[in-house]
Parts: C-alpha cells; sequence; structure tokens
C-alpha cells in the first residue's frame, strides 16, 4: 500500500476528515497515530512523533511508523 494510502487509512481510523487535519493536531502533540507499514496490514496504535520501527502486534514485527514520519515532517 502507498504511503499516501496508508496515511488515508490512518487518518480514517482516527475519526479525521482529511490526511491534512490529522497531521495538524499530531503536530503539536508528544503521542501521535501510528500505522504498520505492510501492505496487508493496517494495525494502528499511538507512538511517539520520530517512530520510524514501532512493534506491531499483528504482524509482530517492527513495522509500524507515526503518521508525521510517514509524510516525511519529522
Amino acid at each position: 500500500m502507498a504511503t499516501s494510502n496508508k496515511l488515508a487509512e490512518l487518518a480514517r481510523q482516527y475519526g479525521y476528515t482529511t490526511i491534512h487535519q490529522m497531521l495538524q493536531a499530531a503536530a503539536f502533540d508528544s503521542v501521535v497515530p501510528g500505522i504498520c507499514r505492510n501492505r496487508e496490514c493496517n494495525y494502528t496504535t499511538d507512538v511517539e512523533p520520530d517512530c520510524g520501527r514501532g512493534w506491531c502486534e499483528e504482524c509482530q514485527a517492527n513495522t509500524v511508523m507515526s503518521a508525521l514520519m510517514l509524510a516525511g515532517i519529522v
């Protein structure tokens, strides 16, 4: 799944109308939405803004990345 699709899925699961809205909220928080980067998995969890290799409970691998990292902001 492409980065933009993962960001859209993350925004949807966290109840945001747009990716931009989610990123704005995340920019000022110490805990932000994160999503598994594996194509078949959409596991989400709260992570630190600079998380690039967080643990996915479904894949059992370090594949979770924060929304800010996925968007290239951090």
